[in-house]
């Protein structure tokens, strides 16, 4: 659970992830220093995370923040009444003197009086009693002001965090909207590989720096499920073969195990496609791609980048088909979900 804390550095290091995403080389030639525009769509996709993330967490501290405003508010009013009661009570002491004679002298009420000790002792308990409410009321001032001061540094917090907050989200929409345009330019150049028989070299990749606990992993980090293994449709001659994931062109694919690359090639129904062998005998195939990240031969492990998505070959939309086979050809597939879900990885 998020702590209510404010933190004071949070709004530097805000400043300070605009900078840096700010002045990323996102923009640049695509071709410059060879890097290709996958390595470019893969940078801008890193990007468009990294800022979603900090725009999320900078907007849920500015939601604490804000309620952390409501809540000092709402005891400032409790605080305001209990003030006001003990205007009330100080009311009727003054008006119960008025009526025992409290407009009299005291020394002409004390000559007056039946029995003046009995009202001696009485005027002594007013007295007590208006300066212990004298002192109720001066403390509770005190703790208004501070919650006062405590409200204002809070709604303070709030609305810098919410400036912020739309600085992110400019940038937030900047990365993305070059991300978009990125991403047209490669399922263009993609489709033009396929089309002309000459698939495109692979792309070295600047690979996250991320260590995984797992021997397995999706083939995608995020994803929605499109059509199933033995899935029935137009599409296909007879049966669906893999599980398709449904993710936007350019989206790092990743090898979901330990292997050895021992395929990659282009054109026919699967397009840009890539085939992994695993210990035990087991290949899996990554299709539709619009650019790899490795050559045939290449060792890879498990979460490791070995292309991008895309919608090359028979496909209706951009998505990655991914296959388990126990051969390197079609023909031998099974069902990828349960093969995952039995290595720990449930879709």
């Amino acid at each position: 659970m998020r702590s209510h804390r404010r933190h004071p550095l949070l709004v530097p290091v805000l400043l300070c992830a605009l900078a840096v995403l700010a002045a990323r080389p996102t923009d640049a030639d695509p071709d410059e220093g060879g890097s290709g525009l996958g390595a470019e769509v893969a940078r801008l996709y890193e990007d468009a995370a990294r800022a979603t993330q900090r725009y999320e967490d900078g907007r849920r501290e500015a939601a604490a923040q804000r309620s952390k405003a409501l809540e000092y508010e709402k005891l400032l009013d409790r605080q305001r009444q209990k003030i006001d009661a003990m205007h009330e009570d100080l009311g009727r002491i003054a008006r119960a003197q008025y009526r025992s004679g409290g407009a009299l002298p005291f020394t002409v009420r004390m000559y007056l009086a039946d029995d003046p000790d009995e009202m001696l002792r009485g005027q002594r308990a007013v007295e007590r009693a208006e300066l212990a409410v004298n002192k109720a009321i001066a403390k509770s001032r005190r703790a208004e002001a501070r919650l006062a001061a405590d409200e204002a540094k809070a709604q303070a917090a709030w609305h810098a965090l919410e400036e912020r907050n739309a600085g992110l989200a400019e940038l937030k929409e900047r990365i993305e909207g070059r991300l978009r345009a990125a991403r047209l330019r490669l399922e263009g150049q993609a489709d033009a590989s396929v089309a002309a028989g000459s698939c495109p070299g692979a792309v070295r990749l600047d690979q996250p720096d991320v260590r995984f606990d797992q021997s397995w992993v999706a083939p995608v980090k995020s994803y929605e499920l499109s059509a199933s293994f033995g899935s029935a449709g137009a599409r296909w001659s007879s049966r669906h073969t893999g599980q398709d994931f449904a993710v936007p062109v350019g989206t790092p694919v990743r090898s979901v195990g330990e292997g050895r690359v021992v395929k990659v090639s282009c054109g026919g129904a699967f397009g840009i496609q890539v085939v992994v062998r695993h210990a035990g005998g087991y290949y899996t195939q990554y299709a539709h791609l619009a650019a790899v990240s490795v050559d045939q031969g290449d060792r890879v492990g498990p979460g490791q980048w070995i292309g991008q998505s895309g919608s090359t070959g028979n496909s209706s939309g951009p998505h990655l088909h991914f296959e388990v086979r126990v051969t390197p050809e079609t023909g031998s597939a099974l069902d990828p979900a349960p093969w995952l879900s039995q290595r720990g990885v449930p879709l």
